[in-house]
């Protein structure tokens, strides 16, 4: 048992149900479930409304924890801190960073969220980035999922992070997800970051195009008419 609540957010992911028993096994107690919520920030603002303490872990729908986790050993969150966000190995390219990584974050804060294409970069406060590692986040269970965790992620990274990351790192990061060839399919998350890229400079100055980041029916039809309706599953 911990002293935090804990949510898992899946909405169509094909191992949702499998991280999910993964992850109440490792934090222990009850963890939540919100799934099929469309619209990212509305589904944010609702994991808010499932909890009954003010600090809880958040888990994403292809977030594989690390079984040693110890959530035990996690201090609350600071005053003026709204979220820390650990690291989350991506299983393409070798990175390690904050995409796709368990997160300890405030009710309020979510119920405060202002507008932000990266939902959870607009919560009020200071965002955390703790060095250790959580576990890995598993994006790439199909072709379809491997594509959108590129296309999306080097769409943001593309036009300017919206954590303030320095651009050199963020044209690294770009760099490792377009050459990305480890694990299942990999080239799908290289296309999807290609694209991504492209599809940045394109709505470079149309903030309700970029917003289409975060529409899963928009996301999953600009897929299939690149790569056709039998590649969406594998």
């Amino acid at each position: 048992m911990t002293c935090f609540d804990a949510v898992f957010l899946s909405y169509d992911e094909p191992m949702a149900n499998s991280l999910y028993s993964r992850l109440q096994r490792t934090l222990g107690g009850t963890v939540k479930r919100l799934h099929g919520v469309h619209g990212m920030r509305r589904a944010y603002r609702l994991c808010a409304e499932v909890v009954d303490r003010e600090q809880f872990f958040l888990a994403d729908g292809d977030f594989a924890i690390d079984t040693g986790f110890n959530p035990r050993a996690v201090e609350p969150l600071n005053e003026m801190v709204s979220m820390r966000v650990w690291r989350a190995i991506n299983p393409v390219n070798g990175l390690s960073y904050g995409y796709g990584g368990l997160k300890l974050i405030r009710r309020s804060a979510l119920r405060e969220m202002g507008e932000a294409v990266d939902v959870l970069a607009a919560l009020p406060g200071r965002i955390e980035f703790a060095d250790q590692t959580a576990g890995i986040t598993r994006f790439n269970q199909s072709p379809f999922h491997a594509w959108k965790a590129g296309f999306r992620e080097c769409a943001m990274l593309a036009r300017g992070s919206e954590y303030g990351m320095a651009n050199n790192d963020a044209r690294q990061r770009v760099e490792a997800w377009t050459a990305s060839r480890d694990g299942e399919f990999a080239s799908y998350a290289a296309a999807g970051a290609r694209e991504g890229v492209a599809f940045a400079r394109e709505s470079a100055r149309d903030a309700k195009r970029f917003n289409h980041l975060n529409d899963p029916s928009w996301l999953r039809a600009r897929f299939t008419a690149t790569h056709g309706d039998q590649a969406v599953s594998g």
